[in-house]
């Protein structure tokens, strides 16, 4: 649906867009570091009319089919408010979380690519590359976000801005903490009239060094991790089974064992599919 329908759809709810929105106070915070234009009530609303939105559809849909399928007609009315109850909260809760994992999502693109692009921009402008031309070649180039982020800057300078007021723009809007602590060093000597190549190599020698201790401490966290994974992935699975099969052969108590072996066989999916997440949230920014 075009969003100038749904901006027409959701003018009836901006009251209660209004109220929702003071439940989650960071979200305008989170709209403007997402790139959404937009107001925290404006979203709310949305969220609002996408959970009435669900739950009418799910529920005259599901109604009409437990209908059909002759069910007593409370069972039928039960379950489709139900149905049209958790799809259109699950909705409305996925609109409210999404700003932050946008954001999220956009702080881990930036610090993959921030190194390279300090890198390139060090090295031009040691080679005596305009700083200008410099963030040129690097909107052109395949540095994700940063690519897109630099494309702004350059045509804010085209519209006549300085370059620092134009990298000052990018750096309240993007989310990344690291990004922004190295665009105010970079903006700072621009302004004092200091030599950027000297500050650009400082400001790569510093997040080396940072990499270097990041990596340190996530190799330290993977030893208790390992342990945790062979316990509950291996061991314990393993153990348990055997556990099984002794208790069967020695009591005669019957298992149905295709049941309980699918059933460890999920919870080991789902706890290594838990593990992956997890350590992936670990993992430094900048490591692929």
């Amino acid at each position: 649906m075009p969003y100038k329908h749904v901006k027409k759809a959701t003018n009836h709810f901006l009251g209660i867009g209004e109220s929702l929105s003071k439940i989650f106070p960071d979200l305008d915070f989170d709209l403007q570091q997402s790139g959404f234009e937009i107001s925290a009530r404006r979203w709310m609303a949305i969220g609002v009319f996408a959970f009435m939105f669900y739950f009418f559809v799910i529920f005259i849909a599901l109604f009409v089919v437990t209908v059909a399928a002759k069910i007593e007609i409370i069972r039928a009315l039960g379950v489709s408010v139900l149905a049209g109850l958790g799809l259109g909260c699950g909705s409305f809760m996925f609109l409210s979380f999404y700003p932050k994992l946008t954001a999220q999502k956009k702080v881990k693109s930036v610090e993959k690519n921030l190194p390279y692009v300090l890198h390139h921009i060090l090295v031009e402008v040691r080679a005596g590359v305009p700083l200008y031309d410099t963030l040129v070649s690097i909107a052109k180039g395949n540095y994700g976000i940063l690519s897109k982020e630099m494309r702004r800057v350059v045509n804010e300078i085209n519209t006549g801005k300085s370059e620092a007021e134009a990298l000052e723009k990018i750096t309240r809007e993007t989310p990344s903490f690291y990004f922004r602590r190295v665009m105010w060093q970079m903006i700072n000597a621009l302004k004092s009239g200091a030599d950027i190549g000297a500050t650009m190599k400082e400001i790569v020698d510093n997040l080396a060094i940072e990499q270097r201790v990041a990596i340190k401490k996530y190799g330290s966290q993977l030893n208790p991790l390992a342990l945790i994974y062979m316990l509950f992935a291996v061991i314990f699975p393993t153990l348990g089974i055997t556990f099984l099969l002794i208790l069967t052969s020695f009591t005669g108590i019957g298992f149905q064992l295709e049941l309980v072996l699918g059933g460890i066989l999920g919870v080991v999916i789902l706890f290594q599919v838990m593990f992956i997440g997890l350590i992936k949230s670990r993992r430094p920014a900048g490591i692929d």
